[in-house]
């Protein structure tokens, strides 16, 4: 090889030798100032502050997801839909004094309840629903306020 050439990759490796060097130099110095005396403690204190906080946001969103499924699975047993019809049952016997309620959640579980009012007396019947369909046969009334209280 020629003694030029070596003689000038000689010399660029020196300078990129010593750019690096003072590069590295200069770099310390600034990690130096940062964790040197006070600064360094306030440095070192405050990123322990924050690990703190982030452990107790972490317990704090591991509470809130736990209570979240808890309302949710009570939000699912609530009454989601309701619906009253009015009627009279008896001809000549008006006002619509009677009446069907539906209730169910959001499963389709509930209940039905009725009131059927005549002059001589007053009847209130109820009648479970699971999954959208009663146990015992339904009036007209009941089945009409159970298909509007479906959600």
């Amino acid at each position: 090889m020629n003694t030029k050439l070596q003689i000038v990759l000689f010399a660029v490796l020196a300078l990129i030798i010593l750019l690096e060097t003072g590069w590295m130099i200069k770099t310390e110095k600034r990690l130096k100032r940062i964790f040197l005396g006070k600064k360094g403690k306030d440095l070192e204190e405050s990123i322990e502050d924050m690990q703190r906080k982030i452990s107790v946001l972490e317990e704090a969103k591991k509470n809130l997801e736990k209570e979240t499924g808890t309302i949710n699975a009570k939000l699912k047993k609530s009454i989601r839909g309701l619906e009253t019809v009015r009627f009279t049952p008896f001809r000549g016997e008006g006002g619509n004094q009677s009446f069907a309620i539906g209730m169910l959640d959001e499963e389709g579980d509930g209940v039905v309840i009725s009131s059927l009012y005549s002059r001589e007396r007053m009847s209130v019947f109820a009648k479970p629903v699971k999954k959208g369909r009663a146990e015992y046969e339904l009036t007209a009334e009941e089945k009409e306020a159970l298909e509007k209280a479906k959600v």
